[in-house]
């Protein structure tokens, strides 16, 4: 059997460049939109927290930039906490609300699907987030169709 003769990693090593930019740093034109639309269950994995920090980037790189939460993409923005609302029961129980927060704070806006919020994950309004926008289910459509009129970048998230 060969020996291991590479010492041990130590903490703060690195295995990667992570330097280095191979493309340019696009900023938006004035006037460019994005869309983020989350169609994804909170806690099912990481691409709903990925795309949040994605949609932030957007922001910060100087696109209008909104998000959408539909279907199960709604429970990301629920209020949660245990024992309490707001109350972290264990790391990265807040990680959505606490984007979300950092999101609209930096003029970014946020829609969530009254339909999906009722009909499918049994929530009103009240249960929302603080800053988001609840909209009616014909609105779905509408934002994607106004985001592509205006040529906005749109990205889905759509995992189950």
């Amino acid at each position: 059997m060969p020996a291991v003769t590479a010492p041990a990693h130590q903490k703060g090593d690195c295995f990667v460049d992570f330097e280095e930019k191979v493309f340019e740093d696009v900023k938006a034109e004035p006037g460019q939109k994005a869309l983020v639309k989350f169609h994804t269950v909170a806690f099912e994995g990481s691409i709903g927290f990925v795309n949040l920090l994605q949609a932030t980037r957007l922001q910060r790189k100087g696109f209008e930039t909104s998000i959408l939460l539909y279907g199960p993409g709604v429970t990301l923005g629920l209020q949660r906490g245990f024992p309490r609302l707001g109350d972290e029961s264990f790391p990265g129980h807040q990680n959505y609300a606490n984007q979300i927060a950092k999101f609209i704070e930096e003029g970014g806006k946020v829609y969530a699907c009254r339909f999906a919020l009722q009909a499918l994950y049994g929530h009103g309004e009240p249960s929302l987030l603080p800053g988001i926008r609840p909209i009616s289910p014909l609105d779905v459509l509408d934002i994607v169709l106004i985001h592509q009129r205006d040529n906005a970048f749109i990205l889905d998230t759509w995992t189950l």
